[in-house]
């Protein structure tokens, strides 16, 4: 059971990872993802996780160098954007992403997108600095299942975690039962299914539990395995995301919200998402 926000999954390679963070996509750099850091950290948070395309790691590290919380006790990930993907060039991007956050190392480097025919390669970029210590943990996001296996075939080093989208209009039911079952720690991205929490079904749960849609959904993701990285800059919220520790949802209740799977997402299809 999961009690404290400063609780964390055991990684396959024994990396404790934070099973509540602060995302930081579509945050500004500068002054707003700067204070919505310094915020989450003040409040407990120690898990932010940010991307080389959210164009914020600067702001990013401007947080984590101002807010007086020694390095070790945070888990600071970023991600390989689909134009850097290749082995050299993926090397390169790491460089450039450690820079802007004025780290020495990171916690956990990911492939943003599986994209074409380059994954293996960035991969293997990938297992270079983590037996390197420039990182201490790697994965990918928004892989499916054969992605997974495709890029396992080359693999020396199993994807310790998995970020996608997940919530529950899109439950990702059999990709989370993989992942488990190959001990891929699942990472939801847009938990909160961006704001649309407006469903009768979160409604009734909340005025039982006398909390918010967002914190049932959120509860519901602790208790199905997934770590949650929801999005604010707004104090409140920030702080609302994470009161998650003095309830939990029944079995039923579970049921219900895994009842409202509809397969929909509110972000692209990785099998139809190359961009770069």
């Amino acid at each position: 059971m999961i009690k404290h926000l400063a609780d964390c999954t055991v990684l396959q390679n024994g990396v404790k990872m934070p099973w509540i963070g602060l995302g930081v996509w579509r945050v500004d750099d500068g002054a707003q993802v700067v204070h919505a850091v310094k915020t989450a950290i003040q409040h407990g948070y120690r898990s932010i996780d940010t991307a080389m395309i959210y164009k914020n790691e600067e702001g990013v590290g401007q947080a984590i160098a101002e807010a007086g919380v020694p390095r070790e006790e945070l888990f600071i990930t970023t991600k390989v954007w689909n134009s850097d993907q290749g082995y050299d060039t993926t090397l390169a991007a790491f460089d450039e992403s450690l820079k802007k956050l004025g780290l020495d190392y990171l916690d956990l480097y990911l492939i943003h997108w599986p994209g074409t025919d380059k994954y293996a390669d960035t991969w293997k970029a990938l297992e270079k600095l983590y037996k390197d210590g420039k990182v201490r943990a790697i994965g990918v996001c928004n892989f499916h299942k054969h992605h997974l296996e495709e890029l396992m075939k080359t693999a020396e080093v199993k994807p310790m975690v998995n970020q996608i989208e997940l919530h529950p209009l899109l439950s990702q039911k059999e990709l989370l039962t993989y992942c488990k079952q190959n001990n891929i720690q699942v990472e939801a991205w847009s938990p909160l299914m961006q704001g649309n929490l407006d469903h009768p079904v979160l409604a009734k749960l909340a005025q039982k539990y006398e909390k918010t849609p967002a914190q049932i959904v959120l509860r519901w993701h602790l208790q199905n395995g997934v770590v949650i990285i929801p999005k604010s800059v707004k104090e409140h919220r920030i702080m609302e995301n994470a009161a998650l520790f003095d309830f939990a949802l029944s079995d039923e209740d579970m049921g219900r919200i895994n009842d409202l799977n509809q397969n929909q997402r509110f972000g692209p299809n990785p099998d139809e998402f190359f961009l770069v």
